[in-house]
């Protein structure tokens, strides 16, 4: 479908805008993203209004202060914009040599070089190491304390099952001879 020429007049007005908040919007910038053309805006900005504030000595002497202040925040500008240059040109070489470095790497071809102390791990193995062997030793450790708990445990349990069967063991009951042989303390 064709867009309506409507709004190829509302993309010009936008532009416009942009164009009309330029020296404006280079005061709501971050001083990270100021350009040395947004350091000029301001500067004009600032012109303007000491022009209308009139030819008072005292202005005059602000305004070569606000001269040499804008003088220094364009080198800061310029001199972070070629920082930023460099580091970019540097990151683009470091890439370049990182890819380089791959495409000659002997992993390449299969091999992997990890170095001391490294180990290669197949997420699929279902045998695949999980612990640690320090948290093996903790978990035998404490395995064999609960162990020998458990046999204290049970040779305590087994005395009191001792005693209380003891205990709880039934007098013979007598027999009917035991009982006439036996004297009877009754009158």
């Amino acid at each position: 479908m064709e867009e309506p020429p409507v709004r190829e007049e509302e993309e010009g007005e936008e532009d416009e805008e942009r164009d009309e908040a330029g020296p404006e919007g280079a005061l709501g910038k971050s001083p990270f993203q100021l350009t040395a053309e947004d350091v000029y805006d301001i500067s004009y900005l600032l012109g303007r209004e000491l022009m209308a504030l009139g030819s008072d000595p005292r202005v005059t002497q602000l305004q070569f202060k606000v001269v040499r202040v804008l003088e220094m925040l364009e080198a800061l500008v310029n001199e972070g914009n070629l920082a930023l240059e460099e580091l970019k040109m540097e990151r683009d070489n470091l890439r370049k040599k990182v890819e380089g470095l791959r495409r000659q790497s002997p992993s390449a071809s299969g091999e992997v070089n990890l170095g001391p102390n490294k180990m290669v791990v197949d997420l699929t193995d279902p045998n695949r190491p999980r612990f640690t062997l320090q948290e093996l030793r903790d978990v035998l450790q404490e395995r064999n304390k609960l162990k020998s708990q458990l046999l204290v445990v049970q040779e305590e349990l087994q005395c009191y099952k001792r005693s209380a069967a003891s205990l709880l063991k039934p007098a013979k009951p007598r027999t009917h001879r035991e009982e006439q042989t036996t004297p009877d303390a009754s009158p």
